[in-house]
């Protein structure tokens, strides 16, 4: 697993105990989720909404990771802890890109600053092009290219009237991707836990983007997985990210006021 490995990973770099770090503060907002931690970094992750069911008195929780059981926790105990929602999925995420940041800025990687993947992937002419999530910008500017493409939605709607003749349900990923020369993929893939699927299927020879907040983690895993670039988010203004988050922002809210578009290339 793509985020186990990076734990493991991180565990191995970090050099003040990464496991042992404590969740400073968060902001669980309706698109992204933020974490500072005790060292002072902050990260983002998509927020994914878990299904409600009914639920029983016999049901509640006040557990652990529960309102006011959060912070002070360890990333040991949220990484250790056997709950499995969607929630915790974004704030595992969201510590790994926090806790990656100040390697990723080390000087170990190749870093194109103030760059989208679109501005470094040459698109050419004739090719298929398969864009994972409906990616507005990146739709729009493919769809006015001489290329293929095909848009993986789960969510057909997500599409705009004149996008849909793009539309492929999600479930025909293997059916679209393999013959891709370019594949842009969400970086809430790894969020939803679809990212290592999507990756096992592509071409040898492909050119493979994740890309968008949650994809700002330690890229090693993601490389040797095959991924070529990395559209990755780096905070620029910690103080604004937690008031942006929590009044319902978006990726495109956070690069107005806080953050940074940049592209981690493999070497």
């Amino acid at each position: 697993m793509i985020i186990e490995r990076t734990y493991e990973l991180l565990n191995s770099v970090y050099k003040t105990g990464f496991s042992d770090l404590t969740i400073d503060d968060l902001r669980i907002g309706q698109f992204l989720t933020a974490v500072r931690l005790s060292d002072g970094t902050v990260g983002t992750a998509s927020s994914l909404e878990d299904d409600h069911p009914f639920c029983t008195k016999q049901q509640r929780d006040f557990g652990e990771f529960t309102p006011l059981k959060i912070k002070g926790r360890s990333i040991r105990q949220l990484f250790e802890s056997e709950k499995d929602s969607r929630l915790m999925f974004s704030l595992r995420m969201a510590c790994l890109n926090a806790a990656s940041s100040r390697i990723i800025s080390s000087g170990k990687y190749t870093i194109v600053e103030n760059s989208d993947p679109l501005d470094i992937i040459a698109l050419g002419n004739d090719r298929d092009i398969t864009v994972v999530g409906a990616f507005q910008s990146y739709i729009r500017k493919i769809s006015q290219s001489d290329n293929r493409l095909h848009v993986l939605e789960l969510n057909e709607n997500a599409l705009r009237p004149e996008q849909k003749q793009f539309y492929v349900p999600a479930d025909n990923y293997s059916e679209v991707i393999p013959k891709s020369d370019i594949v842009i993929i969400t970086g809430q893939t790894l969020v939803n836990d679809t990212l290592e699927n999507l990756l096992s299927v592509t071409g040898r020879d492909s050119t493979v983007v994740v890309t968008g907040p949650t994809g700002s983690m330690l890229p090693d895993v993601l490389f040797e997985k095959g991924v070529s670039i990395i559209g990755a988010t780096r905070i620029t203004k910690p103080e604004l990210v937690f008031e942006v988050v929590g009044q319902a922002g978006l990726a495109y809210h956070m690069f107005e006021y806080c953050a940074q578009k940049i592209c981690i290339l493999k070497g």
